[in-house]
């Protein structure tokens, strides 16, 4: 059974930067990838559907390290999967959930998008409306990986829907994606922030790069 190993010097402050949320071996990122680089290699080469086993148990253990290996195998796995396999990934979105978890799924479901485009709208629309605010926070980010191929009508959707929702995380996504698309579209930001009432941390945060707040 694959194990990680861990630094109890570590722990408390992991833990307490996760809000006490979950448990942590202590195990730094860099030090968790070298660790898990083996193992996430080898699992290249095993059956999806094993994959998702692999998946599955990591996801049940304690130790919030395990989750992040959990994401770390999907995402190396990415080119092998096709509509269905990312459709049944997204139910651990809405397992042990918060930001760190929730962001680096984004990431998985990102790179699938920028590899079968033509399926963007089918993966963004698993999210959309979601009545689970994660979710809807990946269909606000699902394009951040993207400049030129960035679907506005999509994010527009995302926005709309939850422009009016006081949920932190939620509006923070809203202006983390208006801000990262602003570094390659300012004149479209600036419109859709002057076209829209959008509270005042998501314009912020949206307005950052371009300086016009």
């Amino acid at each position: 059974m694959f194990k990680l190993t861990g630094n109890k010097e570590n722990q408390p402050h992991m833990e307490r930067y996760m809000r006490n949320q979950f448990p942590f071996l202590g195990l730094k990122t860099p030090e968790r990838k070298v660790e898990s680089k083996p193992f996430i290699r080898s699992s290249r080469q095993l059956p999806l559907a094993e994959v998702f086993t692999v998946i599955a148990d990591l996801y049940q253990r304690d130790a919030r390290e395990y989750q992040y290996v959990a994401i770390d195998t999907a995402y190396a796995n990415v080119k092998r999967l096709d509509f269905d396999g990312i459709a049944h990934l997204t139910k651990y979105i809405q397992v042990k959930s918060w930001w760190d978890s929730v962001d680096a799924w984004r990431k998985v479901l990102g790179k699938y998008v920028v590899l079968h485009p033509e399926e963007k709208e089918r993966v963004f629309n698993l999210f959309y409306q979601h009545e689970n605010f994660w979710m809807r926070r990946v269909a606000i980010l699902l394009q951040l990986l993207e400049k030129e191929t960035l679907d506005t009508r999509l994010l527009t959707k995302a926005i709309e829907f939850d422009v009016d929702t006081e949920n932190f995380f939620v509006q923070k996504a809203i202006g983390w994606a208006l801000r990262n698309y602003s570094r390659y579209d300012p004149q479209w930001v600036r419109a859709f922030v002057a076209g829209h009432s959008l509270s005042k941390l998501a314009a912020k945060e949206g307005l950052k790069v371009i300086g016009e707040n």
